[in-house]
């Protein structure tokens, strides 16, 4: 069952010049929660690639059936494939999504730039420790009726299950253990965006990222007025003016 929405929650492709972004949707979302970044990082010449994780955009019951390092694997496949197109590629993800854009920068030095939005890098409720025992006894639990999104027609911008897969919580938990082993090997210029509204991620994300990665140009950036997905909330086009800017600081263009 999703949450309901005309949207289509496969991968999508925009063409452009020589430089691509490869952009990573989040835990129970779809590409469709990147299509206005995306479109806006095309507008300004670059080619962009936003694929579907496995298990996403299909049933909660898939989702609960695959393991972190599918995921992985398919932001990898996805990776490869923009940079046989591409001179330069940056990688940006939402959330969970995040966390796989930071292992492929970890992995590939060769990566121009990295942004993560909302950093899943811990969840703000300690309940997500608990999923490797629970997941056992409950399959999933709904998502809360009211979300932390300020603007009314947000929800209408994406696609996402209206409840959590225990088990894939299990596995998004390891992935988070995984990646925070492994801040010390992230040497890109690094933009970080979260916003003090976000209900869904622990507040000090941002700052444990600033200090654990080797980045030299690591960019901290707030917002007031958004929930946790702040590529669909109301202040979307701030978070897309400030990664073409931060792009543009460090050499990134068409």
């Amino acid at each position: 069952m999703t949450m309901l929405s005309p949207l289509d929650p496969g991968p999508f492709d925009l063409d452009g010049g020589k430089s691509g972004a490869l952009l990573i949707h989040g835990f129970t979302g779809a590409p469709p929660e990147m299509r206005l970044l995306g479109e806006a990082l095309a507008e300004s010449g670059m080619t962009v690639s936003a694929p579907r994780l496995p298990g996403h955009g299909t049933t909660p019951e898939d989702l609960n059936q695959r393991r972190w390092q599918e995921w992985v694997d398919e932001a990898e496949a996805a990776y490869d494939r923009l940079q046989a197109r591409c001179d330069t590629v940056v990688v940006g993800g939402l959330s969970m999504g995040s966390l796989l854009a930071l292992e492929l920068g970890a992995r590939h030095p060769e990566i121009a730039a990295l942004m993560a939005y909302s950093p899943a890098l811990r969840i703000a409720t300690r309940l997500i420790l608990a999923t490797p025992w629970i997941k056992h006894l409950v399959r999933a639990w709904p998502k809360p009726r009211r979300t932390d999104l300020v603007d009314p027609e947000a929800e209408a911008r994406a696609w996402c299950y209206d409840r959590r897969p225990v088990a894939a919580t299990a596995e998004l938990l390891a992935l988070q253990r995984w990646v925070r082993g492994r801040l010390d090997r992230i040497r890109q210029p690094l933009l970080l965006v979260q916003s003090t509204g976000d209900a869904t991620i622990h507040p000090d994300n941002g700052p444990t990222l600033q200090a654990g990665v080797a980045s030299e140009h690591v960019e901290l950036r707030w917002l007031h007025h958004s929930g946790h997905n702040i590529l669909v909330d109301g202040e979307w086009p701030t978070v897309a003016r400030w990664t073409g800017e931060f792009l543009s600081r460090h050499g990134v263009g068409p």
